[in-house]
Order: C-alpha cells, then sequence, then structure tokens
C-alpha cells in the first residue's frame, strides 16, 4: 500500500467519521485513499470553513475533527481556525499537503515552510518524512489533541512521501489514566471552602469538556455554593437554578461581578484563563482561590491557588462532596440572576420596527428546547448573548471565545447538524460575520444539514462601534452596506425571511424550523441598546 493509504488507515483507527476540505493537487493521494475508506470526505467551499467545521466537530464529541488542505494558500486558510481550536482547547488534527522533499530547499512555487508556520497556533505539528512513522505520527497526534488540555496538531504529508510504498498497521489505540487526588488534599481544600464566609464557584470550558455538570449540580445543590460561569461554561449550572449567579466575562462590572466582589473564596472548576483573565475578577490579587482541574494551574498574578485537586473534575467534584458543610443559602445570589433576567424580559412584549438584541435573545430561547444548540458568532450579539441566553444543558450554546474569531458560527452549526441531526440548531450570527463564510451555505445544502441562520443586522460591525463610543464617544470604520440577505438565501436553496417588526420575529424563528431547508432570518437590529447597557453597569451598585 502507499503512504497515504496507510495514514487513512490511521485516521479510521483512530474513529473519524468526516473530513472536512479542500481538493488540492498535492493531496491527491490523501483524496485517493479517502475515496476507498468509511471516512467521509466533506468537500467545503473554503479551507477556513473546514477548520471551523472540525472545530465544532471536535467541541461537540470530544474526539478530535479532522481537516484537510493543499499547501501554501490553501494550508494558509486553515490558519485561522486552526488557532481558534487551539486557544479554545477544542480537539482537532489539521493534514496538510506540501511540495516534494526535494523541493524544500530552495524557493518553490507556492512552498512555505508550514511546520514553522503553524508551530505557534499547534500543541504540537511535524512533517511526516518517511512513511514508516506515519502510524506514531497519527497516534501521537490524536492523543495530543484530545488529552487535557486539549488543541489544534498539525501534520505535514509531502506529495512524494505519500505516494511511496509502504508497510505498517495503526497503534493500539491507548490512554493515560489520570492521577487520583489524596484524601489530604482534599481534606485541605474541604477545610478552606468549610470556613469561607463567602464562597463561589467559577466554571469553565474544562468542566464541559469533562462531563462535570451532573457532579457539579449536585454539589452546589447540596451544600448551596451560588455558582457562576464563563461564557463557554454555560449549561453546566442550569440558568433557573437559585444558585446560579450568571455569566462572568463582560469587560465590565456586571451583576455577576458582585459575586466576585463579595466573595472570599473562588472554586475554579475547569476554568481556561484565556476565557476571561482573572485580574478581572480578583483585581486586588487577595481570593483564596481553589483549582479544581485535569491538568496544574497556569499560574499569573492573581491566580495563585491555595490548593489544588488535579484530576478527572467529575470524580473530583464527587469525592470533595461529602467533607463540604451545608451552607444557609443566600439570596444575594438569586437577586443577582433576577436582575439579568428582569433585563432579558423587559422587551418581551415589544412590537414595533425597533427590535432589540434583548427581545432576539427571549424569542431564540422561546423556540429552542432545552437540548438544542446555538452557535454563537463573534460579535455585539456574542456578548448579549454571553450574558442574557440562559443554558440549561452542557453543549447547548457553542461560543468562540479565547480566539474569537468572527466567521465561526456558520461551519460550526452545519458540523452540528452532523453530530446531532436530530437536535435543531441555530446560528447567531452578526452581517460582518455571516458574510465572511457565507459560502459554506452551499456545503450545507448539499450535505443536507438544515440550520437556521439568524442575522443580527446593524450594516456595521457593531461590538467595535460600541466601543468606540465608549473610549471616543464616536466610531469611525465600522459601517458597511449589505446585500438582500432573503435573495441571497435563496441563490444557496436556502429560505430567506425579512423581519419588519418585533412581532414577526417568534413566527417567522418557529416557521423556519418547520421547513425541510435550511433558513436565513435578516433581523434589523438596535444597537443603541449596547450603549445603554454600558451607562445601566457604569452606574450600577451592588446589592447589599
Amino acid at each position: 500500500m502507499k503512504a497515504s493509504d496507510l495514514l487513512v488507515k490511521c485516521l479510521e483507527n483512530e474513529g473519524v467519521e468526516y473530513v472536512f476540505g479542500v481538493p488540492g493537487e498535492e493531496m491527491m493521494d490523501i483524496l485517493d485513499s479517502l475515496s476507498r475508506s468509511s471516512i467521509k470526505f466533506v468537500s467545503t467551499r473554503h479551507e477556513q470553513g473546514a477548520a471551523f467545521m472540525a472545530d465544532g466537530y471536535g467541541r461537540l464529541t470530544g474526539r478530535a475533527g479532522v481537516c484537510v488542505s493543499t499547501l501554501g494558500p490553501g494550508a494558509m486558510n486553515l490558519t485561522t481556525a486552526v488557532a481558534d481550536a487551539n486557544l479554545d482547547h477544542a480537539p482537532l488534527v489539521a493534514i496538510t499537503g506540501q511540495v516534494g522533499l526535494e523541493s524544500m530547499h530552495k524557493e518553490h512555487h507556492q512552498y512555505i515552510d508550514l511546520v514553522h508556520a503553524f508551530g505557534p497556533i499547534t500543541k504540537w505539528n511535524t512533517r511526516v518524512d518517511t512513511p514508516s512513522i506515519i502510524p506514531e505520527v497519527v497516534r501521537y497526534g490524536f492523543r495530543t489533541a484530545e488529552t487535557e488540555k486539549p488543541g489544534a496538531v498539525h501534520i505535514e504529508l509531502p506529495e512524494d512521501v505519500a505516494e511511496l510504498e509502504t508497510n505498517g498497521a495503526p497503534l493500539i489505540r491507548r490512554w493515560p489514566e489520570l492521577p487520583i487526588v489524596s484524601e489530604g488534599t482534599l481534606h485541605r481544600a474541604a477545610e478552606l471552602i468549610n470556613k469561607a464566609r463567602h464562597p463561589i464557584v467559577l466554571v469553565g470550558n474544562g468542566a464541559v469538556r469533562g462531563n462535570a455538570s451532573r457532579s457539579l449540580r449536585k454539589l452546589i445543590d447540596t451544600i448551596n455554593l451560588p455558582a457562576a460561569t464563563t461564557f463557554m461554561g454555560k449549561g453546566t449550572i442550569p440558568a433557573d437554578s437559585e444558585l446560579y449567579a450568571g455569566t462572568i466575562g463582560l469587560q465590565a462590572h456586571d451583576a455577576v461581578s458582585c459575586g466576585f466582589d463579595r466573595a472570599d473564596l473562588v472554586i475554579a472548576v475547569g476554568y481556561d484563563i484565556v476565557e476571561y483573565p482573572p485580574w478581572r475578577w480578583n483585581p486586588d490579587f487577595d481570593k483564596t482561590i481553589i483549582h479544581i482541574d485535569f491538568v496544574e494551574a497556569e499560574v499569573q498574578q492573581g491566580y495563585v491557588p491555595e490548593v489544588e485537586l488535579i484530576g478527572d473534575i467529575a470524580s473530583t467534584i464527587a469525592r470533595l462532596q461529602p467533607y463540604l458543610e451545608p451552607r444557609r443559602q443566600a439570596d444575594f445570589y438569586r437577586l443577582l440572576r433576577d436582575f439579568v433576567v428582569s433585563e432579558r424580559e423587559s422587551h418581551a412584549d415589544d412590537t414595533g420596527p425597533v427590535i432589540t438584541p434583548q427581545k432576539i435573545i427571549y424569542e431564540m430561547r422561546r423556540v429552542l428546547e432545552s437540548h438544542d444548540i446555538l452557535i454563537s458568532d463573534v460579535g455585539a450579539h456574542k456578548m448579549w448573548i454571553a450574558r442574557m441566553y440562559p443554558a440549561y444543558e452542557p453543549n447547548t450554546v457553542l461560543i468562540s471565545n479565547g480566539f474569537a474569531s468572527m466567521g465561526f458560527a456558520i461551519p460550526a452549526a452545519i458540523a452540528a447538524r452532523l453530530v446531532h441531526p436530530e437536535r435543531k440548531v441555530l446560528a447567531a450570527c452578526g452581517d460582518g460575520g455571516f458574510l465572511m463564510n457565507v459560502q459554506e451555505l452551499e456545503t450545507g445544502h448539499r450535505l443536507g444539514t438544515k440550520v437556521v441562520y439568524l442575522i443580527f443586522n446593524d450594516n456595521g460591525y457593531g461590538l467595535i462601534k460600541w466601543k468606540q463610543l465608549g473610549r471616543y464617544k464616536s466610531d469611525f470604520g465600522v459601517d458597511f452596506g449589505n446585500p438582500d440577505f432573503v435573495k441571497l438565501a435563496e441563490s444557496f436553496g436556502a429560505r430567506g425571511y425579512k423581519v419588519k417588526d418585533a412581532s414577526e420575529l417568534r413566527p417567522i424563528l418557529e416557521d423556519a424550523f418547520k421547513g425541510d431547508t435550511s433558513a436565513v432570518i435578516d433581523v434589523p437590529v438596535d444597537y443603541s441598546e449596547n450603549i445603554k447597557l454600558s451607562e445601566k453597569l457604569g452606574q450600577m451598585i451592588c446589592p447589599a
């Protein structure tokens, strides 16, 4: 067999279902081998779309999503989404073609050193310069991508190596055992928690990856511990829990910040520092911190844990719980949660042409079941969704937050439908982010992955305008025009809707999900609410 056949056999051994990519000359042997495999190749319209699909697949399954490209421009088109997966700790394996080994010492058509180019945006990457190492490279690559903290891996296969004849077989898949927290460490952590006056739990993306939601919910309900989540930790604690203090991550003093102002001890569970830096919730560097995670803390000023509980998050929490003393439930945190709920519902009965972000989020939540999936792109709408959209189950709200890349939602939503065809999938996009990967609507139509795409349309880069107005009281360079989104949707085989009155929004959303094809909903959003929110938060006084 040729080397590319061995590569694909190794991918099959890793349980790969889909490979996303754009065909290219230097990867023709890989494509030839895939054509005879059990793996489905999904031909996308842009390499960035392919990598975002692999990114979304990795987030939802915990298994590495795989994307492929040719050399040069094809490979470089992968980089934004590869970096996104790496900083958001989503397992991903990117495989790129390359010129032959004999051409790498000189200037050559489309050649750049991809191993060096991908180095800063991956956990590990390498070049396959001989077929015999393919089983080791693939096994190590997938293990690296999928073990905590997960991330991106890059494998380069030069075209002359791909066609060489070879022998070999995939390696056995084995995983290391996680450490077990000692009884002494559990006692130390419990003592700190029991003595604390105002402890709070900070739940991050690692708790989602570690399937720790059930253990966490039992812990906070039994002990009466208040808990807040990061943007990417949404759903681990149900939004209707009396102990849910809200979502932290808005770069302003939000209601949930009051809970951290009050806290003397923070129990950080699966917290990824890249999501929201410690100095924002521990500005005086005076809070006692307990770190519960798969790996040791990344120490930095403001995040120096007193105790670290390293091991499987779910089992660690379950073992810690019996050592903790129940606390009196504090109304303080319910007040914080009710503050956000009241804001979200303040525009529930709106009618007329002015459509606020609160109204859009309110209606999105009403048409989606608790297990349905909302994918948020990056923009002003992301801040509203992260703050106000109530999630009740983990992995039902996907947000790009570590790298925070625009263009994430459309391809990630297609991947979500491939993983969960039984669920509704709603992709919330700004008009800027929507057009960055709009070409993948054709990919979704070809695959039959029905998604509803809702566009927060303000004819501009709303998040940057929000920040400019907050800092300079004026904006610059953020306005643009848009196409007719209804006609654009129809040209891609989707149904198009234009919302003209706030009262139309929910009926249109309901109708969009009833159809047999994807739908695009154009919603003109009134982002004057952004400045109103900033002013409200600037004047906010925490409850006593």
